[in-house]
């Protein structure tokens, strides 16, 4: 279950990347969705080009928080002693959000105008947020404790059979049939078949929503209390989480290896030539407002 500290923590970055999207589009629609020979003649060219006053800080400070989003969580995950320093979790959310808001500044920062090796930067970015997006995903479907780490097949059974004991215990004043639940038969995905896991994981999903559906829709008339409800109904998700996740773990765990032989290489493309980039900036004289 989510703290609520967590939440504020979370709702905190989503709010200030869509804050910053909005303020920009906002902003600088008329000068952006004009075409690029007529922006020069634009009141807010002076500001909004690339090397305007707000154009130009869009690329320093986009660039400092990839630069910051990509090495804080790799010193991170590697420095065992940096344990204490937040948990895994966090780390790893402040680095998606980083790296979220840094590309959407480094976009207006162009003025959506690409050539040369910055395109190359440019594209490499957004092969590396589209993948980051995937293996978010895949992340998600491994299960994993408090601090981020990954647990063993063991430790995920022996949660869910706490899971099945805290159950029973609730609904077993129900006479709704909740046991039939945990002698459901799954198919087996064979490792690297991309889809047939996507299509098992569609399908998993599917019938357990349908089957949580119909649960909930039975506990309407069962006079059963309020808060009974609601706890058993968090229960059944959480088995049903934790069924779907057990029935593909091994998959997972493979993409999720597979999944860093294509971001990693395209995250140090990106740097490499954005650090390039910074540097012919400012050997012609391009220095923002130092």
């Amino acid at each position: 279950m989510m703290t609520l500290g967590r939440k504020f923590f979370i709702y905190g970055m989503v709010s200030i990347t869509l804050v910053t999207f909005c303020f920009l589009v906002y902003t600088g629609w008329t000068y952006y969705t004009l075409p690029i020979e007529e922006r020069f003649f634009h009141t807010l060219h002076p500001i909004f080009k690339p090397s305007g006053l707000l154009g130009h800080g869009l690329g320093i400070i986009g660039s400092l928080c990839m630069i910051v989003g990509v090495f804080s969580y790799m010193i991170r995950k590697r420095k065992r002693s940096l344990s204490r320093v937040g948990t895994l979790k966090n780390w790893l959310e402040f680095h998606i959000f980083l790296c979220s808001i840094g590309p959407i500044m480094v976009l207006f920062h162009t003025a959506f105008k690409f050539g040369g090796i910055v395109a190359i930067s440019f594209w490499s970015m957004v092969a590396v947020v589209a993948s980051g997006v995937i293996g978010r995903f895949i992340y998600n479907q491994i299960p994993r404790s408090i601090q981020g780490q990954e647990l063993t097949l063991g430790e995920v059974m022996s949660i869910r059979q706490n899971v099945h004991s805290e159950l029973e215990t609730l609904s077993a004043h129900t006479h709704m049939g909740l046991d039939t639940l945990f002698n459901q038969q799954t198919q087996t995905v064979q490792v690297g078949n991309s889809k047939s896991l996507i299509s098992s994981l569609w399908n998993d999903f599917k019938n357990d929503y349908t089957k949580f559906r119909s649960i909930k829709l039975g506990f309407r008339s069962s006079g059963i209390p309020k808060v009974d409800q609601n706890r058993i109904l968090k229960l059944i998700k959480t088995e049903f989480q934790l069924r779907r996740k057990i029935n593909h773990l091994h998959s997972m765990q493979m993409f999720f290896r597979s999944w860093h032989v294509v971001h990693l290489p395209f995250a140090l493309i990106m740097l490499v030539i954005m650090i390039v980039h910074i540097i012919i900036t400012l050997t012609f004289g391009y220095k923002w407002i130092f």
